[in-house]
């Protein structure tokens, strides 16, 4: 085994002495200087022949196969006569200071981005804080820094951050699919600092932001970018109107039909159906569908409701948007329904929203997505308990599209 590894090119500048093996299984491998090698200064890396002394530093390096690996190797204290430093020598796979190879550190780097660190701590032997400050410095070093050039459209949402009406803000780069920005709360304070380092001309330069009808997040966008058209997002829409009115409807049918306890468990278990997209019905719910809308008007009316709504964020101009817009709200007012007229009269300070969405076809339905995700990362994780290193999961997760 000695001399099969003797040559292998992981320790430059180092030839492979003597290889132990210690009680637990693992390989201890002793390192000696290369004949031919040069020692480098740690300060100036120039070439230094002056060797104050030496001491011995044992570190973690990659498994070979099932086995543990470490590496004892003299690390030479250097007089440096070009630089006038007296300090450890410059070696290329191992940090000063450090207690780990680069090839465990590179490692480690790939199986976070697979696994989650419990995991790895039990794959690699090492400690989870070690993991985690591994993974750390790749992010910070990949997304510490705020960049955003060039960006015009925008995405904003907020998402559940912990139990109990904590919540986060992301915002994304609508064209790029990039993720720019994580941030604690969705209050206009906790938005603000995207603004400030987006800064006077990247605000400028924005002309359209997706939202749900978040207050904080439309009069910031309207504060700090002057440009900005403020497009509100389909899917939040028709999600109020299916909580706001199908479901109010739903209920007050089925508390109507006290009397017919079949009928009624048919309307209450009919919450699914009322809101799914018919597209998505099999041909079962379909059927079903079609049985309970024929059997109850109000259920129809509000249903037929939810599909016009639908159609106004499709309008290929605003004139037709507008157009569109006018004949729900006559619907609307003409249901006599009145969960529908209190939605309608609520939803008619956001009409501009809704119908520049003919000029702007974007919403936040790419951030649902990227909602699951950040799910999908938390149960990986079991949980984060640094939102910064969360955060910057959550950017690396979407790095956006490659121009």
């Amino acid at each position: 085994m000695l001399n099969a590894m003797s040559s292998l090119p992981f320790w430059e500048g180092h030839v492979v002495d003597s290889i132990t093996e210690l009680d637990e299984g693992s390989l201890l491998i002793t390192l000696d200087a290369a004949p031919e090698a040069e020692a480098l200064c740690g300060a100036c890396r120039q070439a230094c022949a002056l060797v104050h002394e030496r001491r011995w530093r044992q570190v973690r390096d990659r498994d070979i196969l099932d086995r543990r690996v470490w590496i004892k190797v003299a690390v030479r204290r250097l007089d440096c006569h070009h630089c006038g430093a007296r300090v450890a020598e410059h070696i290329t796979w191992l940090d000063r200071r450090s207690r780990m190879t680069h090839r465990v550190r590179i490692w480690v780097e790939s199986l976070v981005q697979m696994l989650p660190i419990a995991h790895v701590a039990k794959l690699t032997g090492l400690h989870w804080h070690t993991i985690k400050a591994i993974d750390l410095r790749r992010l910070e070093h990949l997304h510490g820094e705020f960049s955003a050039p060039e960006v015009r459209r925008l995405v904003m949402d907020e998402f559940a951050l912990h139990k109990g009406h904590r919540y986060a803000t992301v915002v994304m780069d609508a064209q790029r699919m990039r993720v720019l920005w994580v941030g604690e709360g969705n209050s206009r304070a906790a938005i603000r600092p995207f603004f400030e380092l987006l800064g006077t001309e990247g605000c400028a330069r924005i002309e359209a932001v997706a939202m749900d009808m978040n207050t904080a997040m439309d009069l910031e966008v309207r504060e700090h970018c002057p440009n900005a058209e403020v497009v509100y997002d389909l899917f939040h829409v028709v999600a109020r109107f299916g909580r706001d009115v199908v479901d109010r409807v739903r209920v007050d049918q089925a508390n109507a039909l006290r009397a017919d306890p079949k009928g009624r468990q048919i309307i209450k278990r009919s919450r699914w159906l009322l809101l799914r997209n018919r597209d998505n019905l099999d041909d079962d719910h379909a059927v079903k569908l079609e049985e309970l809308l024929a059997a109850n008007v109000p259920l129809a009316t509000v249903y037929l409701l939810k599909t016009e709504l639908k159609e106004i964020w499709y309008a290929p101009s605003v004139r037709e948007g507008a157009r569109r817009w006018k004949r729900w709200m006559k619907l609307a007012r003409d249901s006599e329904i009145a969960p529908v007229i209190q939605f309608a009269k609520r939803l008619r300070k956001y009409v501009r929203g809704i119908i520049a969405s003919a000029i702007y076809p974007m919403n936040s339905s790419i951030l649902e997505g990227v909602n699951n995700r950040i799910k999908v990362i938390k149960r990986m994780a079991y949980g984060f308990r640094d939102s910064a290193y969360f955060f910057l999961k959550i950017k690396d997760a979407f790095p956006g599209k490659v121009r």
